[in-house]
Formats: structure tokens, sequence, C-alpha cells
């Protein structure tokens, strides 16, 4: 199978090590380790230097803390915001860059970046109180914000910089620390990435070590069923900026990373609400100009994108080759509690946390899987995935909102995720739920060598989150057209599946392979994982669900169960379903050239036995119905569907086979017949 891994470097290198223990002005200990890989002749590869950093800079996100701001005190907010984002990508760049400095002078991190660091952040935090007091009541207790920490510099063993490992990849074996590697191995190690700040060996874990961990909420007799699709393409138009229109409006570069934009095309800093109505759309139905983005999937190739030497690319350590997703399914679902209601046009929604590795966990909400394995999901690991099988991210947005506001201070507290039961805390109101899922068509990375063999992939970050998987997030702008919104709720409510390709009968990302591979990575894993223990390997599925839906902190609705007869048929209002000879719409294929399957031939590979679960997950399209239901869909269905052809033949023979055998006593007859008259007459 084809990847993504055009222009890689060639030629061996070798790896040189220098370790570098830097004392800081508060008394710890902070351990840098600076590799350089170099070409045969000795000259230093710049597209190919490894450096992990000596730490990160961990800074208490202010933004989170403000919960009303006036209008008319929003714009200066967020360039203030916006502002605490650059002074610490600029500290984080110079610590970066100071690595020597720091080594002959151990409060030299401490004088010339964290002191002038937090003198900044402070008159920046004094002037957003001082916004907000013009219009509204002081903001108390920001002043505290202004210090931040030096973190630790990652060691690759999964330490999350606090002391504690992160969930989701549990104890690392030996020699699963890449920093540890003594110099003149010859081996490239497997910390700092491209850039020199992440991703490590330890944030990828084989998928095929994770149990299951996936679950279902219970539907309860008023749940709202249905599913509706949309398609928005893959960013086939090269759509890309660094800007957040939703958390850093008319502020260039106000994420530090790219974005992939789907959907409505008018995405920038600056787009103002007119702007998004009246733009053009990538989606299929036209009345969807909603906005969809979420950070770009690079591979650490040395590749020279076209923001290697901007702002948000790689002069803030997000360097390597874009990688255009292979499908990207958006679908909205119901509630496993009751009805939904209409969403408000302009609705802004951001789910996970772009700074998550130093926030923590609490918002962390994008999950990680590999096709043929989506009933184990992870958070913050990134997948190994075996042969055959691609990286899946599934995002699922909030699902309740206050019913008020289409934003709010910290653009979450408008919205939240439902309680288990699918009940919406504080008069919020159930509202449908986005479940966003990208497939990428990339082989797991060469750990043992740093990704020299093969490349290592990663999310664009903060520079200073070190593209972590627990910072990835994703971004939504309802900008539905409110006819279409009202169909898509009464689609939605009346348990049926609708929208553009809802009736394909394929299920996105699993064309290949139509079961669980079995082969594992080419890569072992850096360490074991917690979830199964080593030893535990033998206990797993060979087949598992393909299209379960991602774990979360907040349980997600479902689609349409199987045994709801509203699931199987439509209503009579319901849209003409995708005919069976058309290609899927809901789950958008990029264009290949190394021959993948059209649609058309997966939908006739599916299994005729009625095995396929008809939408039982909210994290996919819907799944294919049983034959006869798709025969019904479609309108009941000519001779030449396969079931109808097989039925005709066995009732012919039945009937034939009876009449066959007595026309030949009755020839017989005649013969013996005739040959007794002949022989009398003779």
């Amino acid at each position: 199978m084809g990847r993504s891994t055009r222009r890689r470097p060639t030629g061996a290198r070798r790896a040189t090590f220098a370790a570098v223990a830097l004392m800081l002005g508060g008394g710890g200990l902070v351990a840098a380790n600076v590799y350089a890989s170099a070409t045969e002749d000795g000259a230093t590869d710049p597209a190919r230097t490894l450096s992990s950093p000596a730490g990160t800079i961990d800074c208490p996100d202010v933004g989170s803390e403000l919960a009303a701001v006036p209008d008319a005190a929003k714009e200066d907010v967020a360039k203030e915001l916006a502002l605490l984002d650059q002074q610490i990508a600029d500290a984080y760049q110079r610590l970066q860059e100071s690595a020597r400095a720091i080594q002959q002078d151990a409060g030299f991190a401490d004088s010339a970046i964290m002191n002038p660091l937090k003198e900044k952040r402070a008159a920046t935090i004094e002037r957003i109180a001082i916004a907000v007091d013009r219009t509204g009541d002081r903001p108390q207790g920001l002043e505290s914000l202004a210090p931040c920490t030096l973190r630790a510099a990652d060691n690759g063993t999964g330490d999350d910089g606090n002391g504690d490992a992160q969930d989701g990849g549990g104890d690392n074996q030996d020699g699963a620390d890449q920093g540890d590697q003594e110099p003149g191995n010859g081996g490239q190690p497997g910390n700092g990435g491209q850039a020199g700040n992440g991703p490590v060996a330890a944030d990828y874990v084989d998928i095929t070590a994770v149990q299951p961990n996936v679950s279902s909420p219970a539907l309860q007799k008023g749940a709202s069923r249905g599913t509706f699709a949309t398609s928005c393409g893959v960013n086939e138009n090269g759509l890309f900026n660094s800007d957040n229109v939703i958390v850093a409006p008319g502020v260039s570069n106000g994420a530090h990373h790219f974005h992939d934009y789907i959907g409505n095309q008018s995405n920038d800093a600056f787009a103002s609400d007119e702007d998004l109505a009246n733009a053009e759309t990538s989606c299929v139905d036209q009345g969807d100009k909603s906005t969809y983005y979420w950070p770009v999937i690079r591979l650490q190739n040395g590749a020279q994108e076209q923001d290697a030497n901007s702002p948000g690319g790689g002069i803030e350590g997000n360097a390597g080759e874009i990688v255009t997703p292979k499908e990207v399914t958006l679908n909205f679902v119901g509630n496993p509690r009751g009805k939904v209601t209409e969403m408000p046009r302009l609705l802004r929604i951001i789910t996970g946390d772009a700074k998550a590795f130093v926030n923590g966990n609490a918002n962390a909400n994008a999950s990680w899987s590999c096709t043929g394995f989506e009933d184990r999901q992870l958070k913050d690991k990134y997948p190994l995935c075996p042969q055959g099988s691609d990286v899946v991210r599934t995002f699922k947005f909030q699902n309740c909102w206050d019913g008020q506001n289409i934003d709010s201070a910290n653009h979450r507290a408008h919205v939240a995720f439902a309680a288990a039961d699918g009940s919406c805390a504080n008069g919020f109101k159930a509202i449908p739920q986005l479940v966003q899922r990208i497939v990428y068509d990339v082989d797991a990375p060469s750990l043992q060598d740093g990704g020299k063999t093969t490349p290592l992939f990663a999310v664009d970050s903060f520079p200073e989150q070190l593209h972590k998987p627990v910072t990835d997030h994703g971004d939504f702008i309802n900008v539905f057209d409110e006819d279409l919104m009202g169909q898509m709720v009464d689609c939605i409510n009346q348990g049926r599946k609708c929208g553009a390709g809802a009736d394909d009968g394929d299920d996105p990302g699993q064309e290949e392979p139509t079961q669980q591979p079995t082969e594992a990575p080419t890569t072992a894993p850096p360490g074991g994982n917690d979830e199964p223990e080593p030893g535990d390997g033998g206990d797993k599925p060979t087949e598992a669900p393909a299209t379960e839906q991602p774990a979360t902190d907040e349980p997600a609705t479902e689609a349409p169960a199987a045994d709801d007869p509203k699931a199987e048929a439509p209503e009579p209002d319901a849209p003409e379903p995708a005919k069976d000879d058309e290609p899927t719409l809901s789950s958008t294929v990029a264009p290949k050239a190394d021959g993948t399957p059209s649609a058309t031939a997966d939908a006739d590979a599916q299994p005729q036995d009625g095995s396929q679960d008809d939408g039982a997950d909210a994290g996919s399209s819907p799944a294919q119905t049983q034959p006869a239901a798709v025969g019904e869909e479609s309108g009941g269905g000519s001779g030449t569907q396969p079931q109808a052809v097989g039925g005709d033949l066995a009732e012919t023979g039945t009937t034939l086979w009876p009449a066959a055998a007595g026309a030949v006593l009755l020839m017989a007859g005649f013969l013996l017949l005739m040959r007794t008259r002949r022989r009398s007459g003779a």
C-alpha cells in the first residue's frame, strides 16, 4: 500500500550525543539531551537535526479563568490573550537556543528567560483586567497567573513532567528511553523529533497491546436515534493557516500551529460572521457553510513545506510534510435520553485542549486509534497501527447548549457534555452532537532509529506543548442554513439516517481491511502498556468491532440501534437515499494513485449475512444495513440485486423440475407406442 512518505531524505547518518546537566536558579536539576545528525561527510543536515529542549515552559492558562467578558471588551481581551501565547512561544524559542549559556551559568534560565517572561505576562494580564473593568466587574486574582515554571525535559519514559506517567501508555520497559543512548552507537535517537521539541518514542503505543475500552450508553425509550451526515472533503483544496478565528479573532498566527480547514472557505483570523455566511463551501450540500478545522498531522521526514520558515510552521517547531487525510467523516447524532433541539446559527464549539500537556487532561477529548481496532481508543498516545490499518483521529463535540450564547469568554462555558444518561445539567438543552472522524494513510514509525527508516508523525501544536497527542483538538462553527438545520433535527429525532450519502452502506475507514488486521507493527513499541500487562496479548480478540465509539471522559450519544424500525426504513419525507452505484459521500476519500477500490467495489464486497451492525456507533457514519433493508430503503430493487436473483432461481427450479420429468415420460411413451404399431403392421 502506498503511503505518504514522499521526499523523505535518504542516506546514512550518524548521531552524536551530548548530555548537559543544567542547574536552575531554583535548585532543580534539568537534563537536556542534545542530538545532532550528520551526513556521511560530516556536514550537518539541518532538516534532520534532533535536539530535545532543556524543558518546556508551563504557564497558567489565563483565558480559562475568564468566566465573563463584556462584549465591548472581547476584542481587546482576545488580542491580549493571543499576546500571552506569543510571549510563551518567544520564551520557549530562547530556551531552546540557550542550552550552552544555561550550561555555563545555572541562573541564566531564570534571569534571561523566566523572569522577563513573568514581567511581560504581568503587564499583559493587567491590561486584560483594565479592559474588563471599563465596562464590567474587574476580574480578581489574575495577577497570580503571571509566573511560569520551567518543566524538566521529557526523558522519553512517558513522564508528563510532574512525575506521573500519563494514562494510556503504561510503564515503559528498559531500553525505551532513547535519551539514554550512548554516543557513537550509530543509531538515531527517538527523542526530539525533527524540530527538536517532540514527539518522543514514549508518545507511541502498539494498538494491538491495548485492551478494548469503549462502551456505549444505554438508549432510553425516548432517545433520538437518527444520524445526519454531511460531506465536506478532506482539504484537497490545501486550505491552511495558523490562525484561530474562535480563540484569537483579528490576530494572525493566533494558533501558533497549522490547521486543516474543510467546509467554509473564508476561514482566517479576520473572517466576520458576514464573511462566513457569504462564503463558498467545500460541502456537498451547499446549505452547510459550517467551518470544521483541526491541527494538521505531519511526517517528521525533513520535507520543506510552505510554512517551513514561517510563524506557526518551522519557526515554531511545526516541521515536516503535511499529510492530507485519506477520509473525513462528519456525522451529527442524537441523544440517548430524548429529543435534540436546533443549534443556533454561528455557534462556536471547541473540543479538546490545545494546551493539555501543561493544563492537564481535564478538557482533553480527542481519541486516537486504528481502523479495525476502534473498540480501543487512546487519548495521550499515538497509535502504532499494524500493516494494512490506518491511523484514526476522532472528535466528539459537546452536545448540550446553554440556550442563549453562541460563544463564551473561555469558549467552553456555553456548551457542555451530557451526563451518562444523556441529561444536560444547569438547564442546558440537548443539541445534535458532531462526531468527526479523520483517517490517515501513514505507516507505524520506526522508533528504534528515531524515525529515520519510517518517519515519526505528530500533530501540530503550540511550541511548548511538544507535539503531545493529548493536545489534539477540533473546532466547529455552525453556518448551516436554518432550514437545513431544521431538517437535521427532524431526521435525528425521528430516528432516520439522512444527509449526504447517509445510506451508501459503506463503513468509513473500514474499506481496508474489512476485518481486523492480525499482523503486528513492524516496529516494536518503546515499552509495554498497562492495558494489558505484558503477556496478556493472547487474550486480545482476533476480530474487533470496526466502528466502536471512541472512549472519552464524557459519554456520547449513539447512532440508530439495529432493532429500531425507524432506523431501518425512512419516513415518507426522508431525502432520497444514495443509490448503490454512487460513490460514498458521507465519508470523503482523498484521491489516490495506488488503485484504492472505489466505494462501489467496497459496498459490493460487504458481507451479505447481516452480520454488520446497523449504526450503533456514533463515531462513524451509519453502517450498512442488512440486504433486505437496503432493498426497501432504495425504493424496492430490481432483479439485479443478488438476493433477488437467488430467490428467483430457487423458485423457478422448484416449479420446472416436475414438469420436465413429466415431459420426458410422455415422450418415452409416445416412442414406445410408435414402435409397437410398426411391428404389428409388419
